[in-house]
């Protein structure tokens, strides 16, 4: 039978087994410390919660709840010795302040997991990041890395969209880099516009800056502009005064044409008083800027009255040159100026529904008629998910010792009117919102009617024709480049807000 083999330890073998277990574990334990505080390649995960007990306010009492930002791979980035906090952060906050604009100065912590780093609250600065030196926006102070960080966002970047900003209310600003563009430049200011071409000698009236107290509107961009209609149809329609804005828009959109051969009118017309209706390509952007008279959007017809064929106004039928506004892609309305001549002042015998003329109707009650079967065309022929519909209010005249018929002036006038008008809100204004705000299609109130109040410097008065007389002046239009610029600027701050 075969001897069993025993099976033991040698003393020396059990001393060496042992050392070599104690001897890897060490091992491991020493490495993977050093592994956890050295090596710059592990990835991290940072998340940076912003303080919900400090919410920030959007337009008006809306708050947002501001989400964690997750910052990744942050250790090599982040060193003691030069206080260098990552890009990434930075642009991440950058475009995460976008989400929470309009947070006024109270702190706003940022509390950071591991890192233990709090970022205070930022100064204001201004409304763009496109203002702010890259300086400024990317410059940061770092406290003591012992304990608690600090790092402070010196500067502010605050966009405060249309919601959350009363564009009505603010006041001028004399800027010398103004106007946007000059008459030389410009060939399609007609006569009656061309206060410098007509002898004006002072040209401060083009030099003011409309500035909202809540937010800064940004200088018109032609260029940029011109994207935002790129293969599109912008159009004005209604009186002269929109024609007034009409012609600025395409002074404004010519400066930034290189080549300005390349922006004619398809039908070969001249700009001039006589004809109503335009149409400007931009060949470059292969788009369109159109201008159709109508001066109370509402058709002009005629109807025998007794023994003669008398001009009325048909209140409950939409213009028959509307066929032309459609499928534009943004629509400038407008309709005041001619409500306040007398045959609609008075309206004996003016007004027409269907067969009936009124002997006589009041003209808010008219206008009101009138700005109805606007709207009721506006929805039911106007899709609003291709085109932009705004309103523009009425602009206001400044006569002095008379009406635009008898007698009226504003010749002395070289500067704005300054402190509290005392005008009050035109009615027609008050109607125009009360239908917009039926209206199912969205539309935008351009409201010019008070920042246009203070501009009674910004007429043609004598120089609106080259024969100039003080009998006839001119209070109502606009000198270009002057207050119309100023509209259009406002329209573009809006078409950008979309």
């Amino acid at each position: 039978m075969e001897r069993q083999r025993s099976f033991s330890f040698k003393p020396t073998r059990l001393l060496v087994f042992s050392f070599t277990i104690f001897s890897s574990i060490l091992f491991l334990s020493t490495f993977t410390t050093w592994l956890t505080n050295y090596t710059p390649s592990i990835h991290q995960q940072i998340h940076l919660h912003f303080n919900t007990s400090s919410s920030s306010s959007v337009g008006d009492g809306d708050s947002v709840a501001l989400p964690p930002l997750i910052v990744h791979s942050l250790t090599k980035n982040f060193t003691v010795s030069g206080a260098k906090v990552s890009t990434l952060i930075d642009n991440r906050l950058a475009r995460t302040q976008k989400s929470f604009s309009g947070s006024k100065s109270e702190p706003v912590r940022h509390h950071v997991g591991t890192s233990n780093v709090n970022f205070t609250a930022m100064q204001e600065y201004g409304t763009s990041p496109a203002r702010v030196p890259s300086s400024e926006r990317k410059k940061v102070v770092a406290g003591d890395l012992v304990g608690n960080t600090q790092v402070s966002f010196l500067k502010k970047i605050e966009q405060k969209g249309v919601e959350g900003c009363d564009l009505t209310k603010g006041y001028w600003v004399f800027d010398g880099s103004y106007p946007l563009y000059s008459k030389d430049s410009c060939p399609f200011i007609d006569e009656g516009f061309d206060c410098v071409g007509n002898g004006r000698l002072d040209r401060d009236y083009s030099k003011w800056r409309w500035q909202p107290k809540d937010c800064d509107i940004r200088r018109f961009n032609a260029t940029e502009m011109l994207e935002l209609i790129r293969g599109k149809r912008l159009v004005f329609v209604g009186d002269s005064i929109n024609r007034n804005q009409w012609e600025s828009m395409l002074c404004m959109l010519l400066s930034g044409i290189k080549d300005p051969s390349r922006v004619y009118e398809t039908h070969g017309r001249k700009i001039t008083k006589e004809k109503g209706n335009y149409s400007f390509r931009f060949l470059d952007y292969q788009c369109t800027v159109e201008y159709y008279v109508s001066h109370f959007l509402v058709h002009e017809s005629k109807a025998r009255i007794g023994q003669k064929r008398r001009p009325t106004l048909r209140i409950d039928a939409i213009d028959h040159g509307s066929s032309r506004w459609r499928g534009a892609d943004v629509l400038v309305f407008n309709t005041a100026h001619w409500w306040s001549h007398y045959k609609t002042k008075a309206g004996i015998y003016y007004y027409q529904e269907g067969s009936l003329v009124h002997p006589q109707l009041n003209v808010s009650t008219a206008f009101r008629k009138a700005l109805t079967t606007w709207s009721s065309w506006v929805d039911k022929h106007i899709n609003h998910r291709k085109t932009r519909v705004f309103f523009r209010s009425s602009a206001p005249s400044h006569f002095w010792g008379g009406d635009w018929n008898s007698g009226g002036h504003c010749t002395e006038a070289t500067l704005p009117l300054n402190g509290t008008l005392s005008t009050t809100y035109p009615q027609k204004n008050i109607i125009v919102e009360e239908i917009i705000k039926q209206m199912k299609t969205p539309v935008t109130l351009l409201n010019i009617t008070s920042l246009s109040a203070y501009r009674i410097d910004g007429h043609p008065s004598i120089y609106g024709r080259k024969t100039r007389s003080s009998k006839i002046q001119d209070c109502s239009h606009w000198c270009l480049p002057g207050v119309p610029d100023t509209w259009n600027e406002l329209l573009y701050f809006h078409l950008q807000s979309r």
